[in-house]
């Protein structure tokens, strides 16, 4: 009787030096992706340090000069708004990183609307004025007045600044911000009063619909997808990648009072998530 290897009886199974084999490929394998991953890395970081940086923050002084003159006869905001625009399209189409607009078509953006959207990068702001077609005013925190130039322009043209560590001192802007929307100029806010650290949507501040509630506005979330990996807190790497807005349906307020705040929080705040995960 011939005797059968167990290889012969099973020939699925692998030998010591096949799995040795297969173990060794997979190694090389990893080993070149990995060197792979950190040669683009090491060429993003070059091309971010030494060209796109260099670049916004040449934009950023040329156009925030450039608007100074014009700051003193703009009342309302409209021609510094536009320079604003100016300079954040210009740095969008600098950054490599093409913008998908969804859902801004179903919202009557001549109305005046509350917008409240997601904050994960520094790039946001740049992102909502290059893509926004409208005039809008910014809810900002107070920290943003100490940045040369930004916090002059931010305070001649008309956006809406709120201390976030003394609201009581805020109660002035907040009646300035009621006057804007019932002009009819859109805001947009950031209810989570700053950037996020780990990409992921922060609890909202508290009182952060108080304004369309006041008001009797929509409220329309805003997500923006992507701008967290392409610039996040504490880095100048700017890494190039397709970006997303994504604009859900209105939310209304109409006949809610300031008792429902918090559940106006609550429904945002799931719209907003749905967005981002969608």
């Amino acid at each position: 009787m011939t005797e059968h290897s167990p290889v012969a009886e099973n020939p699925g199974s692998k030998s010591p030096e096949g799995e040795s084999l297969e173990s060794s490929l997979a190694s090389t394998a990893a080993s070149r992706k990995k060197l792979f991953c950190d040669r683009h890395n090491f060429l993003s970081r070059l091309r971010s340090y030494f060209f796109l940086d260099i670049l916004l923050w040449f934009y950023t002084l040329a156009f925030g000069l450039a608007s100074i003159p014009f700051g003193f006869f703009d009342r309302d905001g409209r021609i510094l708004h536009g320079f604003a625009r100016a300079w954040s399209k210009a740095t969008m189409k600098s950054i490599f990183s093409p913008m998908k607009v969804t859902g801004l078509d179903k919202i009557d953006t001549s109305k005046p609307i509350v917008y409240a959207v997601n904050h994960a990068s520094a790039l946001d702001i740049p992102a909502l004025y290059a893509y926004l077609p409208f005039q809008f005013r910014i809810l900002f925190k107070s920290e943003l007045l100490s940045y040369p130039i930004i916090g002059w322009h931010l305070k001649r043209s008309g956006q809406i600044c709120i201390n976030q560590q003394q609201p009581s001192r805020s109660a002035g802007n907040i009646r300035t911000a009621l006057k804007v929307l019932k002009s009819g100029m859109p805001l947009v806010i950031f209810p989570e009063g700053g950037r996020t650290p780990d990409g992921e949507i922060k609890p909202f501040l508290p009182g952060t619909f108080f304004l369309a509630i006041k008001s009797q506005l929509d409220v329309v979330p805003i997500a923006l997808v992507g701008t967290f990996d392409l610039l996040p807190m504490n880095t100048y790497h700017i890494k190039c990648r397709p970006l997303e807005m994504r604009v859900g349906a209105p939310i209304s307020t109409t006949g809610l009072t300031l008792r429902d705040m918090d559940q106006v929080s609550v429904t945002v705040q799931k719209k907003l998530e749905e967005l981002t995960n969608h």
